[in-house]
């Protein structure tokens, strides 16, 4: 086992799985080649099931070199952008490594975005070529894009190529518009401009807590060094099976996450990826039970599978490997899991800016509550001061996660005080305040933006919702700021309960709380909701619940 040294970069190497060293070169590759080596490598292999279509790994190579011939032949190569708006659909991939293998980017828009939002995303990235699908009303609403001239071209896939589905739309028929068989039918043979791994890759939009989001720059190198950081985990956690696993792939496509994590990852060890546009718990649930060996979600699915009526009784015994991302994962519900099912949920940390290889937790999950793991093979990381980035702190004081590596953006598109700010010393700045252990363990506390100054205290939501999520009736919790006379800021709790729980009250819930939080951590308020706001992509959200509050605060200073 590989000892850590004082002063050592890699301080968690003692720790990690395997007697594996951290300390790697990442290998990267543009990330279209990846498609070539596994149709070379897996060929027959199916590479996606999606409703009654089985695209085989060849099959993918295909129609996504039919795509990159169709992109070059309207004029798409280097230095071009091609947006996205697309849910998950097979048309994802066909076009996503069509447009990398043009030399173009990929502008990723989200399919639930408010309008002024895709306007805003077009606009910044400069896109003018847009490929959707008719899945519910996301085709009308691209057609309302080309006609205000947003895009110059609109391409639009056949949902209903895969086999009939509820959410199949109408196509469109407007002036302008491209049918996905024909722009693929017209090209002819084409060569391709020689891409390399410094070119950017993706424009992926992250941010938008305050004002419009922000595109942090992937490059071809960003995303396939992450990949590769995730397979060299992989094979020394032990959980590399090349070309056996089934990963259930219901995550949107559009999201770094899925796109990288899982898709990706999948990809280059020949897995079979069953794809669905959304995620629906039972529907989740049966795809297990029907062999599913692989399940990448988020914490609010895995709630929702745990909570289903009788879960404790279905057969999951075909999954290898479940995972939690996108969003810190509560203890309780790891925990809820391994009781319920004996299945060992493992959970890590990433973001956007980091492609988004950042930590895991090892198998065999060490006594560290609230860890967020290691960080994985070729990613640096440490903890500095939050008045001063520069200075790295001691294991076990609290202060900002900064990350290094081939995986990390270079910065914001258009940007530039952002990315002065983003930075120190070639760190990159997380805004995610943790701690690291004297194992290398890192702990998650909170968001920096989040943290509240309770009477002179840090105080960090996080920690007070991972002491809620102990409490049995419990299902889901947000805690945030809120305005006190006295103290300043105080913390409020936002509940929903189980189904037929008790009533639950603030007196109740702190009295519970007492020996698991501090005096000055205690919630102030409690407010019971039958349900909690949600991101587009399924994640739980503070956004709206801070907004009523400030609003409430103005209302009530007005009418005093």
């Amino acid at each position: 086992m590989i000892q850590a040294i004082a002063g050592d970069p890699w301080p968690w190497a003692r720790s990690y799985p395997g007697g594996f060293s951290p300390d790697v070169a990442l290998d990267t590759w543009p990330v279209h080649e990846a498609v070539d080596r596994s149709a070379e490598q897996f060929g027959d292999t199916i590479a996606f099931i999606f409703r009654d279509a089985k695209i085989s790994y060849r099959d993918l190579k295909r129609e996504a070199d039919r795509a990159a011939a169709g992109f070059a032949a309207i004029g798409i190569g280097k230095g071009d952008r091609v947006a996205l708006l697309l849910p998950n659909t097979l048309y994802h991939p066909y076009a996503f490594f069509g447009a990398l293998k043009a030399g173009a980017t990929v502008v990723h828009l989200s399919p639930l975005d408010a309008p002024k939002v895709v306007a805003h995303k077009l606009t910044d990235s400069g896109a003018r070529t847009l490929v959707t699908t008719n899945i519910g009303g996301i085709a009308a609403g691209a057609v309302a894009l080309l006609e205000s001239g947003l895009v110059d071209r609109l391409i639009v896939g056949d949902d209903a190529r895969f086999g009939s589905s509820p959410l199949t739309g109408p196509l469109p028929a407007a002036d302008g518009v491209t049918d996905w068989d024909d722009f693929i039918g017209t090209a002819g043979p084409a060569s391709f401009q020689s891409v390399a791994v410094e070119d950017l890759a993706l424009l992926q939009y992250t941010g938008g807590t305050t004002g419009l989001p922000k595109a942090a720059m992937l490059t071809h190198a960003n995303l396939s060094a992450a990949v590769s950081s995730y397979a060299l985990w992989s094979a020394a956690d032990g959980l590399t099976r090349v070309g056996k696993e089934k990963v259930l792939l219901v995550l949107p496509l559009f999201h770094i996450y899925a796109l990288v994590a899982v898709m990706l990852r999948a990809l280059i060890d020949g897995q079979t990826m069953v794809l669905h546009t959304r995620f629906d718990a039972e529907t989740a649930l049966a795809e297990i039970e029907a062999g599913v060996t692989v399940f990448p979600g988020v914490p609010t699915m895995w709630i929702a599978i745990c909570s289903l009526p009788g879960f404790e009784k279905r057969d999951i015994s075909s999954l290898h490997y479940c995972g939690s991302g996108g969003a810190p994962l509560p203890v309780e519900v790891a925990r809820r899991l391994k009781d319920l099912a004996g299945i060992e949920l493992l959970g890590g940390w990433g973001m956007t800016e980091t492609s988004p290889a950042g930590t895991n937790i090892p198998r065999g999950r060490p006594d560290k509550a609230g860890t967020i793991g290691l960080p994985l093979p070729g990613i640096r990381m440490r903890i500095v001061a939050l008045d001063d980035p520069r200075r790295e702190l001691a294991r076990g004081e609290t202060g900002e996660i900064a990350v290094k590596g081939a995986n990390v953006t270079s910065g914001y598109l258009n940007r530039p005080d952002e990315n002065a700010a983003a930075f120190a010393d070639g760190w990159f700045l997380t805004g995610d305040i943790g701690h690291m252990d004297e194992d290398g363990f890192i702990f998650l506390v909170d968001r920096k933006k989040d943290m509240i100054i309770s009477g002179g205290f840090n105080v960090y939501p996080q920690m007070i919702e991972q002491a809620i999520y102990e409490h049995p009736d419990v299902e889901e919790v947000l805690v945030i700021g809120v305005s006190d006379p006295y103290r300043g800021e105080a913390a409020k709790a936002f509940v929903k309960l189980h189904a037929g729980a008790s009533p639950l009250t603030l007196e109740s819930l702190r009295a519970f709380l007492k020996g698991r939080l501090g005096p000055h951590e205690m919630p102030a308020a409690l407010e019971i909701r039958a349900a909690l706001p949600r991101t587009p992509v399924g994640k739980l959200s503070k956004l709206e619940l801070k907004r009523e509050e400030r609003d409430k605060a103005a209302s009530q200073s007005q009418g005093a």
